[in-house]
Order: structure tokens, then C-alpha cells, then sequence
């Protein structure tokens, strides 16, 4: 089946695509939180839901057993330790691999996904302008994993520190700087949401199987410590990087570079986010449906 931007728009009513002034911004907030409810159903309770679960679960997971069953080592009898415990943990683990993998699940389906069961058309046909669908889109895939990995991140951190020095923990949550670095690892979580979600929904757009360009962003990604500083901005993960609260040593082959300051940091993902689902939106208005072998 294959349905082209001119024939779409020949069947929608004008003021309902082409809306301008209040009422057609009106129109399209209307239409953007009606998709963000369909497809919040379908990303929190949809079949592919689980493995989103799953990953979102894994740290959680991973940290409980730590706490229940602690290695005999230093660096789980002193606070300043664990923290870097903890960033190692989230560096690494969390942000570097399920972050990363839980948003390339997320928001390459979003239309891959309805490409695969045949059913993007539907939206295709209704009178929704492609931008509203795309955006309507993004902020579903964008609050499931920022509900999912910002709860992960934060009961891995609370765990971790409770289960192994309680004490110390609630002298450093309520009265240290650990509230400050639990806020800090959650921001940090949702900006890698917003960068990592506008990066591959653009993917999932672009590409009938996204499987090989994710990869390759993962290399490029986890390659970051060995680029030269110049292309280490060409990357979501050296801006995130540069936000944790406790750095860590990225070996002796990393080449260095100086950290982007949060005043350019943030800005900087928001631009490059919203360029990306600018995009999106020109490449949707050309996008013609074939279901041929999906």
C-alpha cells in the first residue's frame, strides 16, 4: 500500500491541516495530546513494552543483589567510594548501554513499529498534519523512558547507598550533597533521553532496518574516550559526560579534553534535539507507506 503527502492532504479537511492563528495552534495542541495518549498506551502496556521493562529493571536488579550481598572490599565501607561505585555503575551500565538501548527499543518503533504491523496508514489518512504526529510521537516514547529510567536511576542509587551504609546514607541524602547528586543523575537521565530518543526516531524514519545504524551509534558512543576533542562533540554522550556529578577516569588511553560546561552543555542538547525532530518533520511529509516485504 502506498498513500503520498498529496493525496493525504487531498483528503483532509483544510482547516484542520491548515490551520493558522490561535485556533490552528489550538487545533494541532489538541491533536498532539490526543496521539500522546494513544501511544502512551501502547509503550507502557503495548506487546513491546516488556523489554523496556526489563531494561529499566536491570540496575535496580543488579544493585539489590550488591546489597545484599556485598564483595568484601573497600569501596563498599566508605561513603566517598561508593559514590564513585555508583558513577561507575551509571557511567558505564546505565547511561552508556540501557539507556541507550532502552531509548533505541522505544522510539525506533514508534513508526518502525507501526510500519511492521501495518498500521501507520491510519494515521496517515486521518486529518493530522505529519509534524503533529511526529511530535505527538516523540513525547510519548520521551515521557515512558524518562518515567522508566529516571525511576531506575534513582532507586539504584537509593539502594545502593541504604542497603550498604544506611547510616551514612541518611546523613549524606538529607544533609550531604547526595540529594544534589541524585537530582544531578536523574537530569542527566532525561536529557539522554531527549538527546538518544530525537536520535533514533530519525533512525527509525530513515532506515528500513535500523538494527545496523543503532550499532554503529553504540561504537561511536562507547569510541568517545578515544576521539580527538573535536569529535568528541559530535556525540550525545561527551555532553552527558560532562554533567555527572563524579567524573571518572576514562583509562590511560582516553585522549583528554575538557568537559562542555553545563551553561553550553544543556543548550546544546536541546538545539541539536530539536533540529533532529525539525527533520523528522520535513522527511514525514514525503514519506510514502510500503508494507512490501515488512
Amino acid at each position: 500500500m502506498s498513500t503520498s503527502p498529496t493525496e493525504n492532504e487531498m483528503q483532509q479537511p483544510s482547516l484542520s491541516v491548515h490551520g493558522t492563528g490561535y485556533h490552528g495552534w489550538a487545533l494541532w495542541m489538541r491533536q498532539t495530546l490526543a496521539i500522546l495518549q494513544l501511544e502512551l498506551v501502547k509503550n507502557f502496556w503495548g506487546r513491546r513494552a516488556l523489554l523496556l521493562y526489563l531494561i529499566a529493571a536491570l540496575p535496580v536488579a543488579l544493585v539489590s543483589m550488591l546489597s545484599l550481598l556485598p564483595p568484601d572490599a573497600d569501596e563498599m565501607r566508605e561513603l566517598g567510594r561508593l559514590s564513585q561505585v555508583f558513577a561507575a555503575i551509571y557511567g558505564g551500565l546505565i547511561l552508556r548501554t540501557l539507556i541507550f538501548f532502552g531509548c533505541a527499543w522505544v522510539f525506533m518503533n514508534l513508526f518502525r513499529g507501526e510500519v511492521v504491523d501495518r498500521s501507520l496508514h491510519y494515521y496517515f489518512l486521518s486529518p493530522v498534519r505529519r509534524e503533529v504526529l511526529v511530535v505527538g510521537k516523540y513525547l510519548s516514547g520521551l515521557i515512558a523512558t524518562i518515567i522508566l529510567f529516571g525511576s531506575a536511576t534513582a532507586a539504584s542509587m537509593l539502594i545502593l547507598f541504604y542497603g550498604l551504609l544506611p547510616a551514612e546514607a541518611s546523613a549524606y541524602f538529607l544533609s550531604g550533597i547526595g540529594a544534589r547528586h541524585l537530582l544531578t543523575y536523574v537530569g542527566v537521565t532525561i536529557l539522554a533521553c531527549i538527546g538518544y530518543g530525537a536520535v533514533f526516531l530519525i533512525v527509525g524514519l530513515f532506515f528500513r532496518n535500523p538494527i545496523v545504524p543503532a550499532l554503529l551509534l553504540y561504537g561511536w558512543e562507547w569510541l568517545n574516550f578515544l576521539l580527538p576533542p573535536g569529535l568528541k562533540k559530535i556525540s550525545v554522550i561527551h555532553y552527558l559526560h560532562s554533567l555527572v556529578p563524579v567524573p571518572l577516569s576514562e583509562g590511560p588511553f582516553a585522549v583528554l579534553a575538557e568537559p562542555t560546561p553545563a551553561y553550553l552543555a544543556v543548550p546544546s542538547l536541546f538545539i541539536f534535539t530539536g533540529v533532529i525532530i525539525f527533520l523528522a518533520g520535513l522527511h514525514i511529509r514525503r514519506m510514502e507507506i510500503s508494507y512490501a516485504g515488512e
